[in-house]
């Protein structure tokens, strides 16, 4: 350990926009400002990675493409670069968010580095359980990344329980919930409304990769039954390809109500500009972008699934629904078009919420404590 109690980190993850990135950037720039030394490593730089900070430092994984391998590995060229690092600066701890690559990655640079007390931190986002934790040709690799790993998180209580069912790693995992640290708007409400062609219309926000799993198909199926269409606007935020929906919105007449960004950027802007978020998803581990509206005074409607309710109170900071219900959703969504003092009131509480249990403040301590948890096992 380094001195004045002050770690030596690496943090492994996806460059990509999704909960587990964006968690896995805001964690190591607030470790940086809080004098530890970070070390990111990925094959890109995180999307959310500021860098700048004396303490933050980010090491690209280079992936060779032979043509004696039909399709390029990453993680072996992971483990060496984390080995390298990790003898180099001498680190504490490895971060690896997701167990696949990044655990198995890092429990190979464990293996081949000369440091001895270089222990592994896993964080569960979701996928590794919901996904390819039923998959028999991953499952195995997984469950023996965690059983190899010093301490695992989930970020919330009922990603803990599936993952407790799903894998035997011979040891409690603890649950840390995600946070976020909403930046400054950098245009004016108005500025955006006029910009997307919003007058009094309500407006809809939806965020996330778009994949299968947000079922964003029910989404434009929820918003197609709503009496108040004319009245309504959604702007979906798209980390990915949206190409593989716009059918839909053509055979449901939507075309005139739902905008596509994709990668928009500041969030922060387009949020602010909003009046209520939707999420539709099959299966969610936490919802971050659920959090990223609260911040921002922005309630939500969403599918009662994982761990929302643990991000959103029912009827206090938003309105959760039984999956796949989507009649219900646009009863509310129309109630809602109707009372929008309710829905500013549902924000502000939101608001509160997010500031009082969900604050980097409030989480960034947790994971610092299991760090030096592993340093002591």
């Amino acid at each position: 350990m380094s001195d004045l109690g002050k770690l030596k980190i690496g943090i492994a993850c996806y460059p990509l926009v999704g909960g587990s990135g964006i968690l896995a950037s805001a964690l190591g720039m607030e470790l940086a400002e809080r004098g530890h030394q970070v070390h990111f490593f990925s094959y890109a730089k995180p999307v959310r990675l500021q860098l700048g900070h004396p303490n933050l430092h980010f090491h690209p994984v280079s992936v060779s493409k032979y043509k004696l391998f039909e399709y390029a590995d990453y993680t072996l060229p992971l483990a060496v670069k984390i080995a390298e690092v990790a003898d180099h600066e001498h680190l504490d701890i490895i971060h690896a968010h997701y167990a696949v690559p990044h655990a198995t990655a890092a429990y190979i640079a464990k293996r081949m580095a000369k440091q001895d007390k270089l222990r592994i931190v896993t964080t569960l986002h979701g996928t590794d359980t919901t996904l390819l934790g039923r998959d028999p040709n991953y499952r195995p690799a997984i469950e023996y990344s965690l059983q190899h790993s010093d301490v695992v998180t989930t970020v919330s209580e009922s990603l803990r329980r599936d993952s407790e069912k799903v894998f035997d790693i011979g040891k409690p995992m603890r649950v840390v919930h995600n946070f976020f640290k909403a930046g400054k708007t950098t245009r004016s409400r108005e500025e955006m409304r006029l910009e997307l062609g919003i007058d009094d219309q309500m407006m809809l926000f939806h965020a996330s990769n778009v994949r299968s799993v947000k079922r964003v198909d029910l989404l434009l199926k929820a918003l197609s039954l709503c009496k108040s269409k004319p009245r309504l606007k959604l702007l979906v935020l798209a980390g990915d390809s949206f190409d593989e929906h716009r059918e839909t919105v053509r055979e449901l007449g939507l075309e005139d109500m739902v905008m596509v960004r994709t990668n928009g950027y500041p969030i922060e802007n387009y949020i602010a500009a909003s009046d209520l978020g939707i999420y539709t998803s099959q299966s969610e581990s936490f919802c971050l972008s659920i959090l990223e509206g609260m911040f921002l005074g922005r309630a939500s409607l969403a599918f009662r699934v994982g761990g929302i309710p643990e991000v959103m109170e029912d009827g206090v900071s938003g309105l959760l629904h039984t999956f796949g219900d989507c009649q219900a959703l646009a009863d509310s969504i129309d109630a809602l078009e109707a009372d929008r003092d309710r829905v500013a009131q549902m924000g502000e509480a939101g608001k509160t919420r997010a500031n009082t249990h969900f604050t980097a403040d409030a989480i960034v301590p947790k994971y610092e404590a299991v760090y030096r948890e592993a340093l002591e096992l």
